[in-house]
């Protein structure tokens, strides 16, 4: 079990090592490394979850016509993914007039991996936010059929504005999030902090490790729907990301780090 100083003693406690839930980055230009070096910290990555493509038999049971809809709603590349691998297994042409309306612009940017990208048909919020992504979507709301592709748990949020603006759509299951196996991994080393990125990640802590106690262990936080997920399960979030000063968890750490870890 991980374990540290009660809460008074956090900040007077240097930070020597940090669990990452996700995978290694492939690229040894990634600036974790960098941030790593500078503090002198050490950095393990494991991913707490892993997502599981539904086969096409199984999308056909949703009884969705992907050529009916036109627009779509992405929030994740693993949205993006495993929209393009059901078309491409059922041999769905979709169509070039589709629109796509995607949280971020770095998400707006990996449909050039499936599509030709143009920007009269690509949409994306300027912040990042929900709300930034619904006020595009408003715009161009009017004789839309959007399609949702999602996760076993997709986001209600985007769902219930639909419903309340009388959008026609449909929500259609792609792919599913599973837990990993993290048990040895969280109760085997100590680690001064643990770094989530989606609601799921807290939710696999509890299922490798029912009675994990927070105690003095740091907890960081990507996304308000993450940080949500943190405070609910009842830990104390530490570092929270994106914000003003910080817009990427690697900012937020090197910000925490800079303080705690003052001589």
């Amino acid at each position: 079990m991980i374990k540290g100083g009660p809460k008074k003693d956090l900040q007077a406690k240097q930070i020597q090592s940090i669990l990452i839930s996700q995978p290694k980055p492939e690229t040894e230009k990634s600036p974790y490394f960098e941030l790593a070096k500078k503090f002198n910290v050490k950095l393990d990555f494991y991913p707490f979850i892993r997502v599981e493509g539904l086969s096409a038999k199984d999308f056909r049971k949703q009884k969705i016509d992907i050529q009916l809809f036109t627009a779509v709603i992405f929030t994740s590349r693993n949205a993006v993914d495993h929209f393009f691998r059901i078309c491409e297994e059922m041999k769905i042409k979709v169509s070039q007039d589709c629109k796509y309306f995607c949280i971020t612009e770095a998400i707006a940017l990996y449909l050039q991996k499936f599509i030709l990208y143009r920007k009269r048909k690509v949409f994306y919020g300027a912040d990042g936010s929900t709300k930034s992504l619904l006020e595009v979507m408003n715009k161009h709301r009017d004789n839309e059929k959007f399609l949702f592709p999602s996760s076993d748990s997709q986001r209600k949020d985007i769902e219930e504005w639909l419903k309340a603006n009388k959008c026609e759509y449909a929500t259609a299951t792609l792919y599913k999030t599973v837990s990993n196996d993290v048990k040895e991994v969280v109760e085997g080393t100590n680690y001064d902090m643990i770094v989530f990125f989606s609601p799921y990640g807290v939710k696999s802590l509890f299922e490798n490790v029912p009675k994990f106690e927070q105690n003095g262990t740091h907890i960081g936080a990507f996304g308000p729907t993450t940080s949500a997920a943190v405070e609910e399960a009842g830990l104390r979030l530490d570092v929270k990301a994106p914000a003003p000063q910080a817009p990427s968890m690697v900012a937020a750490l090197e910000q925490y780090l800079a303080s705690t870890n003052k001589k």
